[in-house]
């Protein structure tokens, strides 16, 4: 059914997130909704916000440059032709300014480089109320519209039949065009057993369609595991929270304890988390090494290096991988690849390999998303916006799924087990 087919595989449920750029991220960047019940998910709204809180305070603007001056004479004549000409005067100065930010932002050409407006920022800095719950996929925020980066199992997404790639055009026949993507967010979210209707952009329809589906509460763990017939080793980690590095910790040591012949790591539909738990979890299969770069625009890079005494770097290693791996998942699979240190198993994954900062302007105006940085694996390769491709592709359909059969999951049983 083509590289944006619908995968379903085996874990829990999971509550609608923003998956943003700044490896804290879904990049991810990427935490569930917090309640009581998921004490160790983190929130990508939530982190964001703390890291702006965080960031020192923009210095003052001073005077343009004198090397500029000219460069900005067009501008300025084209102010002042709108304050002399425009038929509906006065004009809004600060609305004018604002505009003029968001024109430069989206002249960059960068899907993940944005503005944000007073009001929209306030809105997405507003506490979430009640009880967190929705649709149950992860989702990329930082594009022009809301995309689904992989729907969770058994989740209303996952029912409704959202794919990977999937755009939200819009919610109960509201527009969201040009809208944030963690407001369009909020307007997904809402008390379990509320009905919305998405208008879907799917790249292999020929035009928009609409899905209904009913809000719940969904609850994902970020590891789980079990021992598989011919005593091979099932790891699947649906995201990188900040404790997922010391949980597969806990999971590795169970399992290595019943001396499997093998092991598979399953990083399907896993949109990604915080970068240095990405690391840490490649660590616990890679012993040494550069595990990734993250290269800047002026060409310096930070490169993260394995961490000593990671579980299980020498038992044979199978990794599942589809369009809803993202981010952490691309660190770790492009990791394990270029090492030759496992077998990748599935689809391309989705090319999520950019890093964002968020910063506040000045006299309360907003902020903007600035794409600082991109990340490469150990070999050099690019993952941004290409992905990761699989060293044995397997298709995981809908027909699959409604047998109740993982051929991407057996393909890698027999990998291990095959002489």
């Amino acid at each position: 059914m083509g590289k944006r087919t619908l995968l379903f595989i085996i874990g829990a449920a999971i509550v609608l997130i923003l998956v943003i750029g700044s490896f804290s991220i879904g990049m991810f960047v990427g935490g569930v909704i917090p309640n009581e019940e998921t004490p160790i998910a983190t929130t990508v709204l939530q982190e964001t916000i703390e890291n702006i809180l965080e960031t020192e305070p923009p210095q003052e603007a001073t005077s343009t440059p004198a090397d500029l001056e000219d460069l900005f004479d067009p501008f300025w004549q084209g102010w002042d032709l709108v304050h002399d000409l425009f038929i509906d005067q006065p004009v809004d100065d600060e609305v004018l300014m604002q505009g003029a930010i968001r024109g430069m932002m989206d002249a960059l050409g960068d899907e993940h480089s944005s503005y944000m407006d007073p009001d929209e920022y306030r809105q997405a800095n507003m506490p979430l109320e009640g009880e967190y719950e929705g649709i149950g996929a992860w989702v990329d925020g930082t594009g022009e519209y809301l995309t689904i980066v992989s729907p969770m199992p058994d989740s209303p997404a996952e029912k409704a039949g959202l794919q990977p790639g999937d755009q939200i055009i819009a919610i109960d026949g509201e527009d969201m065009t040009g809208i944030d993507g963690s407001l369009v967010i909020r307007k997904v979210l809402g008390p379990a057993g509320t009905a919305l209707t998405l208008t879907i952009n799917r790249e292999e329809e020929p035009e928009l369609f609409d899905v209904t589906l009913e809000r719940a509460r969904i609850i994902l763990h970020a590891v789980e595991s079990e021992m598989l017939d011919g005593g091979i080793a099932y790891v699947k980690l649906n995201n990188f929270s900040e404790t997922a590095s010391e949980e597969i910790i806990e999971h590795l040591n169970e399992l290595l304890d019943q001396d499997p012949v093998g092991l598979i790591l399953d990083l399907r539909n896993n949109p990604g988390g915080d970068r240095d738990t990405a690391v840490e979890v490649t660590s616990q299969f890679v012993s040494d090494g550069v595990i990734m770069y993250q290269v800047y625009g002026d060409g310096s890079r930070d490169t993260f290096q394995a961490v000593k005494g990671g579980l299980a770097t020498e038992i044979p290693l199978v990794v599942l991988i589809n369009e809803g791996s993202a981010s952490g998942s691309e660190i770790v699979a492009g990791a394990i690849q270029d090492y030759e240190r496992g077998t990748l198993v599935g689809m391309t994954s989705f090319g999520k390999g950019s890093v964002q900062n968020w910063i506040p302007l000045i006299d309360e105006q907003g902020l903007v998303r600035v794409t600082i940085a991109r990340w490469l694996t150990p070999n050099g390769r690019t993952i941004h916006a290409i992905g990761v491709d699989p060293d044995v592709v397997v298709e995981y359909t809908e027909e699959d799924f409604e047998a109740e059969v993982d051929p991407q999951l057996e393909k890698a049983i027999e990998l291990l087990t095959s002489p």
